[in-house]
C-alpha cells in the first residue's frame, strides 16, 4: 500500500511541476508583451504558431503576427493582459497541452485559449492562441444591433 501511495504522490508531483512550468511559460509570454520585449515574446512561439485575434480577419501565422506586433513593440505601446482561472489539459503522452484562461484587458474581460507543444529539444512552445472578447448573454442582442450599424 505504501508503494502505491508513493507512486501516486510522485505522479502528482510530476504533473504539478509540468503544469507549473507551463503556467510560467504562458505568464512570461503575457509579461513580455507588457514590457515590450519582442524577442522573448516571439521566442516562446513555435515556427508554426497561429494567433487568432478578436477582429474578423485576424488570423496570423508567426511571421504575419510579428509584422503586426512590431510597430507596437517598437513604440512601447503594447498590451497588458492579466490572466486568471487557467485550466490545463494534456494529450495521452503529455507532449501537447492546451489551456483556457480568463484575461483582464483594456477591452474588459476576455478569454484566451492556447496550445503548447513539446519540441524535439523537449522545450515547450506556443503553437496556437485564440483571443476572444467576452459578452454576457443578456447583452448579446444589443451587441448584434451595434455590429449591424456599420
Amino acid at each position: 500500500m505504501k508503494y502505491i501511495i508513493r507512486i501516486l504522490f510522485l505522479c502528482f508531483l510530476s504533473y504539478s511541476n509540468a503544469q507549473s512550468n507551463l503556467d510560467t511559460i504562458v505568464n512570461n509570454w503575457h509579461k513580455y508583451a507588457t514590457i515590450a520585449n519582442i524577442e522573448e515574446y516571439f521566442n516562446l512561439m513555435d515556427d508554426q504558431f497561429v494567433f487568432m485575434g478578436t477582429a474578423p480577419g485576424e488570423r496570423w501565422n508567426k511571421k504575419d503576427f510579428f509584422e503586426f506586433c512590431n510597430p507596437y513593440f517598437e513604440r512601447k505601446k503594447t498590451w497588458n493582459f492579466t490572466p486568471s482561472n487557467r485550466y490545463w489539459q494534456y494529450n495521452q503522452d503529455s507532449t501537447v497541452a492546451w489551456f483556457d484562461e480568463d484575461l483582464n484587458t483594456w477591452m474588459g474581460g476576455c478569454r484566451g485559449s492556447g496550445i503548447l507543444i513539446q519540441n524535439q529539444e523537449e522545450n515547450w512552445q506556443l503553437i496556437f492562441y485564440n483571443l476572444s472578447v467576452l459578452i454576457e448573454n443578456e447583452k448579446m442582442k444589443s451587441f448584434i444591433r451595434l455590429r449591424k450599424k456599420n
